[in-house]
């Protein structure tokens, strides 16, 4: 790319994390603060890194299928849908769907498939399944996925198109497990602050700790729903996933699709300062989807960055060093709501920004 041209993120203290071209490291502002954050948990996937942000460490991976899924899982799962399945192997999502799409529209069968993270996948095509039975499926399999077998998610993978040309459909669903104790979205709601989730947070939290969430069908559509949260009587909190980064580059080892949408996030970043307004806002990241650096495009397990706008200390930018846990920004959250959390995990950092 030559450079990103991200001047609100600079401004934020990106270029101070790591070497950026284009984003200079001296650029970050006074009301801001730049930090790392380290993860702790067993694992690299959606759900550890949200579960550890809010105060959840997990010290046992999910269980990955690098292989495909055993007999005692496709099996139950293929009686109880009444059909067969295609694929059943660890793949790309975009090209395992040009592989067995047009299989799959012969035949009706779904195409389950996995990857390097604990994920039970479903793809049909909305021709053939209706969004509303591919949910249903993937229901049945979440209830199969249990024991030594609770896979960390059952994702289901609409897509649409003709034989060569097969497009996914925005209408994704994940079916997580639920947290296996109370997280910091908990405490909040219960001191009576109203939590929304933006994205993929409802399904990641199975709605726990959630007074209302929507799904985005984008970055951009993930941003509107997240002012217009933001835009409702406070004090709140609203925590949105941005999932275009992971899915649509990341996962795809497209790094200059990435540089693009890291610009194009950036170009709304005072939009959503000035719904935060006296607020504060918080950009990280639940694990990394480096598209550069491996021939895999799987997550890779490295800091995430912390970028905070609003705090309430004079002078220069405040460095927040390297932590030692995602759950760092959840008790931070906690802390400044003045909720709280009894013996989550995680070390707040509000005073550090002035709060």
């Amino acid at each position: 790319m030559g450079g990103l041209d991200a001047p609100n993120l600079a401004m934020l203290g990106l270029g101070a994390l790591t070497e950026v071209a284009g984003v200079p490291a001296g650029a970050a502002v006074p009301g801001t603060a730049h930090g790392r954050l380290t993860e702790r948990s067993a694992g690299k996937d959606t759900t550890t890194g949200h579960w550890e942000m809010c105060g959840i460490v997990l010290d046992r991976p999910f269980p990955t299928y690098p292989s495909g899924f055993p007999p005692e899982v496709i099996e139950p799962f293929e009686q109880a849908i009444g059909r067969g399945v295609l694929g059943n192997k660890a793949a790309s999502g975009t090209e395992i769907i040009q592989e067995l799409g047009e299989e799959h529209l012969r035949t009706g069968k779904p195409i389950v498939y996995t990857s390097a993270d604990s994920v039970f996948q479903v793809a049909t095509h909305v021709r053939i399944v209706p969004l509303e039975q591919l949910y249903e499926w993937c229901r049945v399999a979440r209830r199969i996925l249990d024991g030594n077998h609770r896979a960390g998610r059952v994702i289901a993978r609409p897509f649409d198109g003709e034989p060569g040309s097969f497009v996914r459909r925005p209408e994704r669903r994940d079916f997580s497990v639920p947290p296996p104790g109370p997280t910091v979205l908990d405490f909040v709601q219960k001191a009576g602050i109203p939590v929304y989730g933006v994205g993929k947070i409802g399904d990641i939290f199975s709605g726990q700790g959630l007074t209302e969430f929507t799904y985005s069908n984008s970055n951009d559509h993930g941003i509107d729903l997240s002012v217009q949260y933001l835009a409702r009587e406070p004090p709140c909190l609203v925590m949105a996933n941005l999932v275009d980064f992971d899915s649509k580059y990341g996962h795809r080892n497209d790094p200059v699709g990435y540089a693009k949408c890291v610009e194009t996030f950036d170009r709304r970043v005072p939009e959503l300062l000035a719904a935060v307004g006296d607020g504060l806002m918080f950009v990280t990241g639940d694990h990394g989807c480096d598209p550069t650096t491996t021939p895999s495009t799987d997550h890779t397990r490295e800091h995430t960055p912390v970028l905070v706008a609003g705090t309430r200390t004079r002078g220069p930018a405040v460095d927040l060093g390297t932590r030692s846990g995602f759950g760092d920004l959840g008790a931070t959250v906690a802390d400044v709501l003045g909720v709280a959390t009894e013996e989550l995990a995680g070390a707040t950092f509000a005073r550090e920004i002035g709060w």
